[in-house]
């Protein structure tokens, strides 16, 4: 999950997938989204990295963002899909299709992050 802020303040969530290059956190979007519009305005952003498991552990990451536009966004939207999916079998036509489809990428570099928490039950309840 992204958080940004709203011209007012507020904040807007987006369900992101995403990963981490280079120590960074890496999302690729569209430019019209609102997550760019905020970030545009305001680079401050959280993402909130939950588990597949509703029980399991989660972490919350607090960074500035920017925003790489094409066609600067070519070769770190490669990065991206190394990150997450591993090799692609034809560059080429993905660096294609990121072009048709007008992509940009978000990057977020960390400031602050934790502490890794777990659901559940508070400790003193779950033992009895």
């Amino acid at each position: 999950m992204l958080v940004t802020r709203r011209r007012d303040g507020g904040p807007q969530l987006s369900p992101v997938a995403g990963g981490v290059d280079a120590g960074t956190i890496v999302i690729a979007t569209y430019p019209g989204r609102a997550k760019v519009r905020n970030l545009r305005r305001d680079p401050t952003a959280t993402v909130l990295v939950l588990s597949d498991d509703w029980n399991g552990p989660w972490v919350q990451i607090d960074g500035r963002a920017e925003v790489i536009d094409l066609p600067e966004a070519i070769e770190p939207l490669v990065s991206y899909f190394r990150s997450i999916a591993g090799e692609h079998d034809d560059w080429d036509e993905y660096r294609q299709a990121m072009r048709d489809q007008g992509k940009c990428l978000i990057r977020v570099e960390i400031e602050r992050w934790g502490p890794i928490a777990t659901g559940g039950f508070p400790p003193q309840l779950a033992e009895g």
